[in-house]
């Protein structure tokens, strides 16, 4: 049996039974949803699949697609939004990766027992209604990381 053994950590079976996480979706963050829709619906060849405001990150979302490898973009609702800060400092681009997780209290528990820190509120409702979880870049390899459970 292949152990992965992250540095000081306890082996974890290679093999579990719990899956390997998809990729759901990219976020993309935008100044403009009604700017940005017409290029990714010609990029992507469809129009936007949903569209919807999450109060708890500040944002209006619009997806593309179904399924998983969605495209998620993101707009800003206010200036003090973790979405308005990211445009701030770094301009419109990939905000996030989210991987779907069947179980979202386990994957949390593994990402901190890896060393990952929760961006806080932690577990919380999001696009969709559901739930979510955000990794710091800083303790992910630079990329903030979302991980939602998967739809059962």
């Amino acid at each position: 049996m292949v152990t992965c053994v992250p540095a000081g950590r306890s082996p974890v079976p290679a093999t579990e039974p719990r899956g390997v996480p998809k990729i759901d979706h990219l976020g993309i963050a935008v100044n403009s949803l009604e700017a940005s829709i017409p290029l990714y619906a010609a990029l992507l060849g469809e129009n936007p699949t949903g569209h919807e405001e999450v109060p708890s990150e500040g944002v209006k979302v619009a997806f593309f697609g179904r399924g998983g490898g969605r495209v998620e973009l993101l707009e800003p609702t206010g200036d003090d939004s973790p979405v308005a800060v990211f445009l701030d400092r770094r301009g419109p681009g990939l905000h996030h990766v989210c991987l779907s997780v069947a179980d979202l209290e386990e994957a949390v528990l593994r990402a901190e027992e890896a060393g990952a820190t929760l961006v806080p509120p932690g577990v919380r409702s999001g696009a969709e209604g559901r739930r979510v979880a955000f990794l710091h870049p800083r303790s992910a390899g630079g990329v903030l990381i979302e991980l939602v459970e998967s739809e059962r």
